[in-house]
């Protein structure tokens, strides 16, 4: 991505994997902690929960980076029109993986650009469709057991073990991930080309 060499940003995240994404792409940024505690109360419109937390995340750095922009991004999934966060326990884990099981659910990445000092900011969303094979009990309870769905929405990592649980894939591979590519390098492409 060496055309792209020359912008740099703050990643407001310290997400392995988006991380490993960018640094996979060769593009030139600085990895930030968000200082903003996102928190999942009632159910709200899907697309604008996680464009609001990826604007937050963002903007929660704009004081520290004024000059710089700032990347941010928020992935969720959602199933049967319910907002699927990071289990808190066992039994979460569970509930939330045999809810996924013999369906096709929707993963959310909202992200947002933005640069305090020019006054700029982009909001975008790119949906993927997932599909689950059918689990077993027994399926659900080794996959608990290796402890990777603890820290990913929906209970499951598509890029680690969890790639057993699905079927099929419809939309951006990435984006499942937490960082959709194409669609993000298409935004830095404009900023850094002044088709805003």
């Amino acid at each position: 991505m060496n055309y792209l060499k020359d912008i740099f940003f703050i990643l407001a995240s310290q997400s392995p994997r988006r991380i490993e994404f960018l640094n996979n792409l060769q593009l030139n940024f600085k990895s930030v902690k968000s200082t903003f505690k996102e928190e999942l109360q009632g159910q709200k419109n899907p697309v604008e929960y996680t464009l609001e937390n990826a604007y937050f995340k963002a903007s929660s750095l704009t004081e520290q980076f004024s000059e710089e922009l700032i990347a941010g991004f928020d992935t969720i999934v959602l199933c049967d029109d319910q907002i699927l966060g990071k289990p808190k326990n066992k039994e979460d884990a569970f509930e939330m993986l045999t809810n996924l099981s013999n369906k096709t659910h929707k993963v959310l990445t909202g992200f947002v650009l933005l640069n305090e000092s020019k006054k700029f900011k982009v909001k975008k969303y790119v949906e993927t469709f997932v599909t689950f094979k059918e689990l077993t009990v027994e399926e659900i309870e080794w996959y608990i057991d290796t402890k990777e769905p603890y820290d990913k929405a929906g209970a499951y990592a598509i890029q680690g073990i969890g790639t057993f649980l699905v079927k099929s894939i419809n939309g951006s591979y990435s984006n499942v991930v937490g960082l959709p590519v194409a669609e993000f390098l298409e935004e830095l492409r404009k900023y850094k080309e002044n088709e805003y």
